[in-house]
């Protein structure tokens, strides 16, 4: 399944929006959506109404390696759990310090 025609989420926190999908894992194109797991997750972080299209509008994240999680409400969880910490500058690797100071 890719990207853009994974089932989005969005939630608002400290002036960004957190969007993130569940993906089954190894899921192709062709194949039917699936109820069960495992699941991965993608995301990104972006100011309210940026295109995540245009480079620098946005901070995208994913699941690590061969992280899965059993229910798709779970991958969301810990999804947004990541994206929190992004805003919040708690992430080892990632940060939304780009949006602020690129004017984006």
């Amino acid at each position: 399944m890719s990207d853009e025609h994974a089932p989005w989420q969005i939630v608002e926190y400290e002036g960004f929006e957190i969007h993130a999908a569940p993906v089954p894992k190894d899921a192709q194109e062709s194949e039917p959506r699936r109820q069960a797991g495992p699941y991965t997750y993608v995301g990104y972080v972006c100011h309210p109404g940026a295109d995540p299209a245009i480079p620098g509008h946005s901070v995208p994240f994913h699941a690590d390696g061969e992280e899965t999680f059993a229910t798709g409400d779970d991958a969301l969880y810990e999804a947004f759990h990541v994206g929190r910490s992004i805003v919040d500058g708690t992430h080892p690797d990632l940060t939304v310090l780009p949006l602020v100071t690129g004017g984006v």
